[in-house]
């Protein structure tokens, strides 16, 4: 999560392998899919936004371990408060990833850490992303 601009000196880079998106693609509130990486096994999660919070998860459903969205960039409740996996209708906490309702309720999204610099929201530098990705 970050809550802060992250706008850094001039002349700083960006990490373009770690880029999710631009912030302002991401509406308040609001949710896209992403996928880091190459080969058979990318981490492919999905990063929300809420205000000032950025929160991002793997899009996989702690109860049956496929993925949440059955479209693209489509992961919240139709009132936007929560997450939601469309296939068996779990719900989860947008800042927490803790599911309150649904087949696996008590179990909770593994989050991916970020971080927002330049506008721009990443993967945090010291995320384990092949861990992640198993």
């Amino acid at each position: 999560m970050s809550t802060g601009s992250g706008t850094g000196g001039e002349g700083a880079t960006l990490d373009v392998e770690r880029v999710i998106c631009a912030l302002a693609d991401l509406a308040d509130p609001g949710s896209r899919a992403f996928t880091i990486g190459r080969g058979d096994w990318p981490l492919r999660g999905l990063v929300v936004r809420r205000g000032h919070e950025v929160h991002a998860y793997l899009n996989r459903c702690p109860h049956a371990g496929h993925p949440l969205n059955l479209r693209p960039h489509e992961f919240l409740t139709p009132d936007r408060t929560l997450v939601v996996c469309n296939s068996h209708g779990a719900v989860f906490e947008i800042a927490t990833g803790y599911c309150v309702a649904g087949p696996c309720a008590g179990a909770s999204l593994q989050r991916i850490p970020v971080e927002v610099h330049h506008g721009y929201v990443l993967v945090a530098p010291d995320a384990p992303l092949e861990a992640l990705a198993d």
